[in-house]
């Protein structure tokens, strides 16, 4: 029975505007092999063409003997001339969409149109290689509408030399105007000679199973911007997977597959025309990328912005310091489920002059995150979390980031892994952030400026510092836990302010402080630290709460319990691991002024929950009394 496919086109028509780096048709010195294409000619091929009616259509069918035309509309425009497997269309037409159906197969082929109004072409199983050019090429800047008719198979394939002319022939399948993928049927492409699918205007993929299977250059490749409503893309690239180069790249839906030796998904523009908008904006996608080259990215917009409104996104890495994100602007992320694997090393860029470093996130500007899951691998050396020029903002989401690399030293350079680095502020509203960097050197949150700290849980375990603020540190709730391996828990060169919130900090077992603070104010008007470590800070006597410093040695499950004279407990807390010499600084708002205090270790813990051994609701037994103190000032300092 035969389907009725209503091929309806809306009125639009933009003027052609080539492509700025790709306007020259010199084939490619390192591309200069003929006939590249000649294995694919007896690739076994099922077209599975359906018996199908378009609207206002000039049905062209292949074969390797004879190509048929059926064309209704030879005298009111439209000419269709044919040379062997060659199909050239001339149309005047300017008051109807003419649909080009294409259906069966040629082993030398080509199919071009040149259109004085928008037009629509129908692959219903059809199979074009072309020995000198583009399989199909579209030198018309009108748009047009290409429709993959359901359950068939339909193969493009051009050569690596093209027959030199005057005119644009830039991939596989090529337009000067508009392209508009629909439908549900397959088409598979390989580009020997650049991109597979190039546009010198815009191209938009509303539908269609899309494969490329190889392309010299890019997968596909536009100019004024490049858009994804549904369907599926499957690329595989030499160069580039998914280009725009002057304008924005959307992915609103479908699922996008994309294995490229450089950028996956790159918005290119380096200039300053204020009227183009270079950004990339992901709405509800499934996109997988894998990368392989030297400084390769998966997601990266030049110039401009990254916002992420949901989607699965998997990204693996491993090119010299290549990177997941990279935005020359601000980013969002929102309402994603976001994985990154960052197999990356650093190098020393001759070019740059400096080290640069693998990352998950390299954000030229500012980063918004404010909700979705982010998971972090970076195995590489020197590599990068999320690392970000301007402020950071984590207003909620769940951040998960682990780090292995250790240290790339070049002559007197040398850069470690960090797991969250930032040049400007760094604001965490809420949020579930899980780090752990195991190699030398490795630090948690690192920022050149102010950290502040509202809400959340941040669970922080590091080979060096875990949280490293070059300026002031302020925590006025959450939960936080931070664990270094030889360097401080928390340390900053600016002022600390803790006013609320539940801190456990942990420095290095033979060195590092629980909570450093250099010679700065360290104020304390609420909440409460644990802060063990082989020293540690003294808070500042303008605090408004009481603090108590217990120098004493330590070993893993043991248990410090202090309580006041009218044995209300004050804090129990299980020490993780063993300090031959501890400075344990001890602030709760449960401590009163002028009360006398009993510490005892030992003992035993019994109900209520623990956050990395602090333990609240629990009742402690046993023990024994190995110390005692009264709150006459702000700190009280006991033991050796």
């Amino acid at each position: 029975m035969k389907k009725l496919f209503l091929f309806m086109l809306c009125i639009l028509s933009l003027s052609v505007i080539s492509c700025s780096k790709d306007d020259d048709n010199l084939d490619d010195d390192n591309n200069n092999n003929n006939n590249n294409n000649g294995g694919d000619i007896d690739d076994p091929f099922d077209t599975n063409s359906k018996d199908t009616i378009f609207v206002n259509a000039v049905v062209i069918e292949f074969s390797e003997d004879i190509v048929t035309v059926k064309n209704p509309y030879e005298n009111q425009g439209v000419e269709v001339s044919v040379d062997g497997g060659d199909v050239v269309v001339n149309s005047t037409v300017t008051s109807t969409e003419v649909n080009y159906v294409l259906s069966g197969k040629h082993s030398d082929a080509m199919f071009k149109v040149y259109s004085d109004y928008k037009f629509g072409i129908g692959l219903n199983g059809v199979s074009l290689i072309n020995s000198d050019g583009p399989a199909i090429n579209i030198q018309s800047g009108k748009r047009a509408s290409v429709y993959l008719v359901g359950e068939t198979n339909n193969r493009l394939i051009d050569n690596n030399i093209y027959t030199s002319n005057s005119e644009d022939m830039k991939g596989t399948f090529f337009s000067e105007g508009q392209l508009i993928f629909k439908g549900s049927g397959n088409l598979i492409l390989k580009g020997y000679n650049r991109h597979a699918i190039c546009s010198d205007d815009y191209i938009q993929i509303d539908g269609g199973n899309i494969t490329i299977r190889s392309a010299y250059k890019d997968g596909i490749h536009s100019n004024e911007y490049f858009e994804m409503n549904g369907g599926a893309v499957n690329i595989t690239a030499t160069s580039n997977g998914i280009e725009c180069e002057k304008g924005y790249i959307e992915l609103n839906k479908g699922n996008i597959v994309i294995k490229s030796d450089e950028d996956a998904i790159i918005a290119s523009y380096k200039g300053s025309d204020s009227a183009i908008t270079p950004y990339v904006k992901i709405g509800n996608p499934n996109i997988n990328i894998t990368t392989t080259g030297q400084k390769s990215m998966g997601v990266k917009s030049t110039i401009n912005s990254i916002r992420i409104t949901g989607g699965v996104i998997d990204i693996t890495t491993s090119g010299l310091a290549a990177k997941a994100f990279k935005s020359g602007g601000d980013m969002a992320i929102s309402n994603s489920d976001i994985t990154m694997t960052i197999l990356s090393d650093a190098f020393f860029d001759t070019a740059d002059g400096d080290v640069s470093s693998p990352a998950g996130v390299k954000c030229d500007g500012n980063m918004t995150i404010n909700s979705g899951k982010i998971v972090i691998n970076s195995s590489g050396v020197a590599g990068r979390g999320i690392n970000v020029d301007g402020n950071l903002i984590i207003n909620n989401g769940t951040i998960d980031i682990k780090t292995s690399g250790g240290v790339f030293e070049y002559n007197s350079d040398n850069s470690a892994a960090q797991a969250i680095a930032c040049k400007g502020d760094l604001v965490i509203n809420n949020g579930l952030i899980t780090i752990k960097t195991s190699g030398e050197e490795a630090e948690g949150l690192k920022c050149k400026n102010a950290i502040t700290i509202k809400k959340g849980i941040l669970g922080i375990e590091t080979y060096d510092n875990s949280i490293n603020a070059s300026g002031n540190l302020t925590i006025s709730g959450g939960d936080i836990y931070c664990n270094s391996v030889v360097g401080d828990g928390i340390n900053t060169k600016g002022t600390f302010t803790l006013t609320g919130g539940t801190v456990v900090s942990l420095g290095g077992s033979s060195s590092g402080a629980g909570v450093g603070c250099a010679s700065n104010t360290f104020k304390i008007t609420g909440g409460t630290l644990i802060g063990a470590g082989t020293q540690t800070s003294t808070p500042s006597s303008s605090s408004m709460q009481y603090s108590v410093i217990y120098n004493t040695a330590a070993s893993a499950e043991q248990v410090l319990h202090i309580e006041d004279n009218n044995e209300n407990s004050i804090v129990i807390f299980e020490i993780p691991k063993d300090y031959s010499s501890m400075s344990l600084l001890v602030t709760s708002p449960k401590f009163k002024a002028n009360t006398d205090h009993t510490v005892y270790s030992g003992g035993s813990v019994s109900g209520g929950s623990s956050f990395y051994g602090l333990y609240s609701g629990a009742v402690y037994t046993g023990g024994e009394n190995v110390a005692s103190f009264t709150t006459t000032g702000k700190v009280t300092v006991i033991g050796d």
